[in-house]
């Protein structure tokens, strides 16, 4: 910024020196400050002319009837083409400088309006530009469509050809196409197209009908007064304006609704994940609970067991213990003794158990033994209970 501001100062005192001294001011300069006088010169050589083009186009918009605006440009042409070899001509200035007073000069407000209401008409151009644009996109988009669709209808009609006149009407004999059935084929479409023709017809009548309908209401409204007209218009545009903004408003209300439901939404989805999660962690505690008390009052019940089992090992132990106390060592000689009556009593045992296991022999051979008799006997009564019933009888 600074180096910007030196060169406009730099510039600004050429400008000024060249004013004061019309005559000698370019042998004093040297060849870096021409340079800076010649660019700024060509700058605003090129903001004069955009300017002036701008001017024109706005009085030829605004009045197009006057042809004043080629005659007040053309006296500005050559002050605008100025360039440095032109500087050391003091004719030239003096005629520059003459024409550009005899002109009428605009301030800066009006340049600004004039300005601004440019930039609205390059706007609503724009805006023109789009909308002629919009139009040419669903013009050719409706071409699209109808292309599509023509193309679809000939595909269509192309599939049915090959499946009833191609495949379907060729004879298994002779292996050629049957001239009946493409009769019949091509009259039948020719009657589906008059069908569609004469619904088209109906169709067409019926708009005409509701345009002739149409145009009726509106003379009549016309008759009474009831056209709009361009101030209903504008009205009408003013208020859809605001409705529009209304709508814009609460479309953006409506939205950040959904936003904060869509937020609600998914902070409920999360309290339900960790409701869920709790409820099985609940539960599954409320099952380890049961558990810890089973096993509670299983210890429990040990617990009483083993302090009773205690309590009897305690008076076990308590009388060993006076057992213990009073216990004596025999002498060694009733020792022997009683070890001599021990061995001769498990001699004894001894004797009697193989007693004993003869005797249980004996029993089975008497068992037996008596089996055998009881048969022979049942037998000896069957033979000898027929004759008695004989010698009986």
């Amino acid at each position: 910024m600074a180096a910007v501001t030196t060169e406009k100062d730099s510039s600004t005192d050429i400008v000024s020196t060249s004013s004061n001294d019309p005559e000698d001011f370019l042998s004093d300069l040297t060849d870096e400050d021409l340079k800076k006088l010649v660019d700024e010169t060509l700058r605003n050589n090129e903001v004069l002319a955009t300017e002036t083009k701008m001017f024109e186009k706005y009085l030829k918009r605004v009045e197009p009837h006057l042809s004043q605006s080629k005659h007040i440009a053309a006296p500005l042409l050559p002050q605008l083409q100025l360039d440095a070899h032109t500087l050391n001509k003091k004719r030239s200035r003096m005629r520059g400088t003459s024409v550009t007073d005899r002109l009428s000069k605009l301030n800066a407000e009006q340049k600004c309006d004039i300005a601004a209401r440019e930039i609205e008409e390059l706007r609503d151009e724009i805006d023109r530009s789009k909308d002629d644009a919009e139009k040419v996109v669903d013009n050719h988009k409706a071409v699209m469509e109808e292309a599509d669709i023509a193309l679809a209808e000939i595909k269509k009609a192309m599939y049915e050809f090959n499946r009833d006149i191609v495949q379907g009407a060729v004879n298994d004999r002779t292996k050629k196409v049957m001239a009946e059935k493409v009769q019949r084929y091509f009259e039948e479409k020719i009657r589906q197209r008059d069908t569609l023709v004469e619904k088209l017809r109906l169709k067409n009548a019926a708009l005409r009908a509701q345009k002739r309908k149409l145009n009726l209401q509106l003379k009549q409204k016309e008759e009474m007064g009831e056209v709009l007209h361009e101030v209903d218009f504008n009205q009408l545009k003013i208020e859809n304006n605001q409705y529009l903004e209304k709508i814009d408003e609460r479309n953006q209300e409506l939205l950040r609704l959904k936003l904060m439901a869509a937020n609600t939404l998914q902070i409920l989805n999360s309290y339900r994940k960790k409701l869920h999660t709790l409820t099985l962690e609940s539960n599954r505690l409320k099952t380890e609970i049961g558990q810890r008390h089973e096993i509670l009052n299983k210890i429990t019940t040990e617990n009483d067991q083993v302090h009773h089992e205690k309590k009897v090992a305690e008076s076990v132990n308590t009388n060993l213990k006076k057992q213990l106390a009073d216990y004596k060592v025999p002498e060694i000689m009733e020792y022997v003794a009683e070890r001599s009556n021990l061995y001769d009593l498990q001699k004894t045992v001894k004797s009697w158990e193989r007693k004993v296991e003869i005797a249980e022999m004996a029993l089975k051979t008497n068992k037996k033994t008596w089996t055998k008799i009881q048969t022979g006997n049942q037998l000896q009564n069957q033979w000898t209970q027929p004759h008695l019933e004989m010698l009986r009888k």
